[in-house]
């Protein structure tokens, strides 16, 4: 990567916090590269099993790297960030852990998938003989520090950002955040190979990976909440055979959304003979949750897509 600087992974913090000093100041229209861990920590190696689920720590959870200092970044300007492109590890995770995830009380048992893959993404990653999932790395959190003061806990997203897991801030993306205090004070981590819209059962391919940014300082341009704009395609990499969709109506978004998964949890067991637990963690590394219809009240249709190239 052709960066003016390195942020290194063991620069980081938990949690947002104006407070935090800087690790590095950069000049708008530099690129950095920031060397993020997984969500888990650096917890999982090749040899981790289920139930090493269980002795991770919650509060290190979702490490950033950071944070950058931007010259010339002040309350009401926007940074513009450009993601430039990533340098995966080869090494990943997807876990179903106990109390987390859209399902969390129809999976109550620790289950973990370990995955190596190829660090040129050239091909997809194997999950069992019968499936392989296509990979496009991208930053699950990404953010700038809050002007409310104290720690305030990195797992929810929040409005400067954060953890928002949308897998289309991915290679070429250019990403506005609001900037709340002086020098914006940037930081990134919790980097994944692959993750379905939804995230359903709590985690993506989770992976340690470098990612080259490109900052910008756009005066009093703030949006009140972040907002991207992708260079072209964004699913070409799924599409090519197709999806089987399953759909949840109702009258609360959140239910169709969880019956809408639980039917495809059902299909996938009943047509490919997966274990139920094995087809939650492929929904939440390569299926799509969308809301197909909201304005037939008093139900609305939340539709889930599974792509069909996963299996061939």
């Amino acid at each position: 990567m052709k960066c003016a600087h390195t942020i290194h992974d063991h620069q980081g913090h938990l949690g947002w916090d104006r407070s935090i000093e800087p690790v590095l100041v950069a000049r708008s229209g530099e690129t950095i590269a920031f060397s993020c861990l997984d969500a888990g920590n650096g917890h999982y190696g090749q040899e981790s099993v289920a139930a090493d689920i269980l002795t991770a720590e919650p509060g290190k959870a979702n490490p950033l790297t950071g944070p950058l200092y931007v010259e010339g970044a002040a309350p009401g300007d926007a940074l513009k960030v450009t993601i430039n492109e990533f340098a995966p590890s080869g090494f990943g995770w997807t876990a179903i852990i106990p109390g987390f995830g859209l399902l969390a009380d129809q999976f109550a048992e620790p289950r973990l998938k370990l995955w190596d893959y190829e660090t040129d993404i050239s091909e997809p990653a194997v999950f069992n003989p019968m499936a392989r999932i296509p990979l496009r790395p991208f930053i699950g959190t990404i953010g700038v520090a809050m002007d409310a003061p104290g720690n305030h806990t990195v797992i929810p997203p929040r409005r400067v950002g954060g953890n928002m897991d949308i897998r289309d801030i991915a290679a070429g993306t250019t990403l506005f955040l609001p900037v709340e205090i002086e020098g914006a004070l940037l930081s990134i981590g919790d980097t994944h190979a692959a993750q379905g819209d939804g995230e359903v059962c709590g985690t993506a391919i989770e992976s340690a990976m470098d990612v080259s940014v490109t900052v910008e300082v756009m005066k009093g341009a703030a949006p009140k909440t972040p907002h991207f704009a992708t260079p072209g395609p964004i699913s070409r990499h799924l599409d090519a055979a197709g999806y089987e969709v399953t759909t949840g109506i109702g009258p609360d978004l959140m239910q169709a959304a969880r019956a809408a998964v639980s039917n495809m949890i059902e299909l996938l067991a009943k047509t490919r003979n997966l274990d139920p637990a094995d087809a939650y963690m492929l929904c939440s590394v390569c299926g799509d949750l969308k809301i197909s219809e909201i304005v037939d009240a008093p139900n609305w249709v939340v539709s889930f897509y599974f792509p069909r190239i996963v299996f061939e």
